[in-house]
């Protein structure tokens, strides 16, 4: 593409991936956005562009994690994008909130995924890139375009780098993951093994059971958010108690709630392998970030030159880190 598509490329940052947004811009080959957030004394904000956006593709990288100010944030920002009088708007929303609620459960709760991609969609966005959805029918949600990205293209360089594949074996920590780790086992020509759990209550386990022999391989526990840690933590121990070698998890979303890791440290896990989509609370040694950067910007790279991303997955796993300047 020529200079002059380069110019109209802006990325921008929300206050909730700052630094994941810097590192993107870094990579994609332009500076980050002059934005700023104007804060009143009760709290309210006002998200301002300190740069001429008009005509331009915007793209906003902004993860959707608690406090539900950086939801707002994310809509504010589409809206003064629109405003400004941007050609497209693009949400890059590395980890989409809410995701856990993308059905009915139970009577008279909301399906707040469905109503989050409801209101991103009414704020003006005209497209959206996430990363490792809770449930892909989230997709389903907009009726605009959704790029999904996959903490794999993360991991799987990390496993071959570091084991011989024969040795090693995945698990998933509950029934509704046994998808992603048999996908995982099948690029790798690998078997997988699954935790049955029941539930009590949310964030609460009641019961848990190992399904499939674990003995003398390492494990690989693999899921798409840890938040109290309760689970990783609890199948780690029973894995380890079947005679594995080794069990580490690799989990793209580190919401890490409370003592979350604190239960990691202590926990029978050798290492948490995560990425950046939200930021750590505090370093640990047990804790190692893969960062997501290359990835995005490679993905905001095809969707500015009208690339396919079908095989985006193939592309970042050989070339890591290289992104083709435009």
């Amino acid at each position: 593409m020529g200079e002059k598509k380069t110019d109209k490329v802006f990325i921008f940052a929300g206050r909730a991936t700052t630094n994941l947004a810097h590192q993107v811009a870094n990579i994609y080959g332009i500076p980050l956005g002059n934005s700023t957030v104007f804060q009143y004394a009760d709290g309210e904000f006002q998200p301002s562009y300190e740069e001429t956006i008009r005509g331009g593709i915007v793209f906003i990288i902004q993860s959707t994690l608690p406090p539900t100010d950086n939801l707002f944030e994310l809509l504010m920002m589409i809206d003064a994008a629109k405003r400004a009088s941007a050609e497209k708007i693009v949400a890059v929303i590395p980890y989409y909130g809410f995701a856990r609620q993308d059905r009915k459960d139970k009577p008279h709760v909301p399906i707040a995924s469905k109503l989050i991609a409801d209101m991103i969609q009414a704020a003006g966005v005209d497209r959206v890139i996430c990363m490792d959805l809770h449930a892909d029918q989230i997709q389903g949600f907009f009726n605009i375009p959704v790029d999904h990205l996959y903490g794999s293209s993360l991991f799987i360089p990390y496993i071959r780098e570091k084991f011989d594949i024969e040795d090693v074996m995945f698990a998933s920590p509950d029934m509704g993951g046994s998808k992603r780790a048999g996908m995982y086992a099948k690029t790798l020509n690998n078997s997988f093994v699954i935790c049955y759990k029941h539930r009590n209550k949310p964030n609460e386990i009641g019961e848990m059971r190992l399904i499939g022999d674990v003995k003398d391989r390492h494990v690989i526990l693999l899921d798409d958010i840890i938040d109290t840690g309760s689970t990783i933590c609890k199948a780690a121990g029973i894995i380890m108690e079947n005679g594995a070698k080794s069990v580490r998890a690799m989990i793209t979303h580190p919401v890490l709630s409370g003592n979350a890791i604190e239960k990691v440290e202590n926990s029978a896990l050798e290492e948490l392998v995560t990425t950046d989509t939200i930021p750590l609370k505090r370093p640990s040694d047990k804790i190692r970030v893969l960062s997501c950067d290359w990835l995005l910007a490679e993905a905001i790279r095809r969707v500015v030159c009208y690339e396919s991303l079908d095989n985006l997955y193939e592309t970042t796993i050989h070339h890591k880190g290289v992104i083709h300047r435009l």
